[in-house]
């Protein structure tokens, strides 16, 4: 799998790829946290292609203080492979780069596939409560 930036030509696969895995709801407009995401640290949105198609993708961040992935996804079809293993490390890279000294992410506590996985790549609960505010209502409330 070949690891590289985000390009706005890819919003459509990317789009397919997150709704096959699951992630989108629809309080959340994934074309719009795309357009979001471009605006703010744009290269810390890859895909991941196999022959030229968009096969996995993983969106990261870093504020200064933490750094945090969202929207890591495989395509079910290729899956078992080692593609979100080698995403999450190409993303700790980066952050690394950056200097991030921690990295956190979210994962619906009923998702036991995602929490096994991190568990392997040594993520583990953190001590608090996630919390959330909607400033932008993008659908129907949550």
């Amino acid at each position: 799998m070949l690891i590289r930036p985000f390009s706005p030509l890819d919003t459509d696969a990317v789009v397919e790829l997150w709704r096959a895995a699951g992630l989108t709801r629809p309080w959340n407009d994934p074309h719009r946290d795309i357009a979001r995401k471009l605006t703010v640290q744009p290269e810390l949105l890859l895909v991941g292609e196999v022959e030229g198609r968009v096969i996995a993708s993983a969106m990261a961040g870093y504020d200064g203080h933490r750094g945090w992935v969202n929207y890591l996804a495989v395509d079910p079809a290729h899956r078992g492979r080692g593609h979100a293993r080698a995403l999450m490390a190409e993303i700790e890279r980066l952050l690394t780069e950056l200097g991030c000294p921690k990295l956190n992410l979210q994962v619906r506590a009923d998702n036991e596939e995602a929490l096994g996985f991190y568990a392997a790549l040594g993520y583990s609960p953190d001590a608090a409560v996630s919390l959330g505010k909607r400033l932008i209502v993008d659908g129907p409330p949550a």
